[in-house]
């Protein structure tokens, strides 16, 4: 039964009650997918906006902490890096390409250690074959490279912790960083730093905020709402057929 009848022209719009409900729940869905999308377009721009104004000079660490620090905050810092303890972060991609980004420990002069991520390395072809990330020398060097957090998985079961024991160095698949500290046998800061590109003993570095940028995700927003919009024309449509002469 419809829900109204009116006759425009040669066609009667007659919408039924199931054609109407199913148009609204899908426009609703459709929507609100829209806003979604949208709004995380706006959390990838406050995210790259921060990338970009953290690329001003870098700032001497001093005693401050990482975490006091903005996140993609540009910094100078002084200490040894530990060539013989090292962490392969796997399943990390470069230009398609499957691979570890490396992470090793340096050392400050007040104790405290951080991660310092170096670039990706390529995985060569065998899973039981590691490449050679080792350093020539624990002499102190002046690194600079920006704060971030580790990368993290959309699912909890992509996690794997560093082995407790074994040889160096030790491969892991989204960890944290009290898993990381278990397995190097000391604290460090709550963030690592991503050397900066044109910074030496690092590998291949092409660093950017995580996930897609925000124009794609405002593109996915017009999209589900042109899909409401289209629907509603073809409901408009299928609800009101020419009238038979």
């Amino acid at each position: 039964m419809p829900i109204v009848r009116i006759s425009v022209g040669r066609r009667v719009f007659a919408p039924s009650w199931w054609l109407t409900a199913l148009t609204i729940a899908l426009c609703v869905l459709f929507v609100g997918l829209g806003r979604w999308q949208w709004q995380r377009g706006v959390h990838r721009q406050a995210q790259w906006d921060a990338f970009a104004s953290g690329s001003d000079r870098a700032l001497p660490l001093g005693a401050q902490g990482l975490a006091q620090l903005p996140r993609y905050q540009r910094i100078e810092v002084r200490g040894e890096l530990d060539g013989s303890r090292q962490f392969l972060l796997d399943n990390r991609t470069h230009l398609g390409r499957g691979g570890f980004e490396v992470l090793t420990p340096l050392y400050l002069s007040d104790g405290r250690a951080l991660l310092v991520d170096r670039g990706w390395v390529p995985l060569l072809g065998f899973r039981d074959r590691l490449p050679d990330v080792s350093l020539s020398s624990a002499s102190p060097v002046t690194l600079t490279g920006r704060v971030d957090e580790l990368p993290s998985p959309g699912l909890a079961f992509g996690r794997m912790p560093p082995p407790a024991q074994g040889a160096w160095p030790r491969v892991t698949s989204y960890p944290d960083m009290s898993q990381l500290a278990h397995a190097l046998g000391r604290a460090l800061e709550p963030r690592m730093l991503l050397l900066d590109p044109q910074a030496p003993l690092g590998y291949s570095r092409d660093w950017q905020p995580p996930g897609l940028p925000p124009a794609r995700h405002w593109s996915y927003a017009i999209q589900w709402w042109g899909f409401a919009a289209t629907l509603i024309v073809i409901w408009a449509l299928l609800s009101a057929p020419r009238a038979h002469a």
